[in-house]
């Protein structure tokens, strides 16, 4: 669980997901944070995306509003940190 808002904690969890999503054996520091969702290394689709999503909610013990997502796209790693930052304020 994260205490405050600690983006390097939410960065790491995100590009761990992300990984295994990909179902790829890299560190979380190989990836950079406007590395492409769906890319040349990161294979995320949209099914993958809400996993990601619930996986996220539950290891960081927050919340992820629909509301949030309304209006938004989700191109890079960098574009999930934020919205899950954002979903972890709002959780506290």
């Amino acid at each position: 669980m994260i205490t405050g808002l600690d983006r390097d904690a939410v960065a790491e969890s995100v590009k761990r997901v992300v990984i295994a999503e990909s179902r790829l054996s890299l560190k979380p520091a190989d990836i950079d944070d406007h590395e492409p969702l769906n890319g040349e290394i990161l294979r995320v689709n949209s099914l993958g995306f809400v996993g990601m999503l619930v996986r996220l909610e539950d290891e960081l013990d927050i919340v992820l509003p629909d509301d949030l997502f309304v209006g938004r796209s989700f191109e890079t790693v960098h574009d999930l940190i934020e919205i899950v930052l954002l979903g972890a304020e709002a959780s506290q």
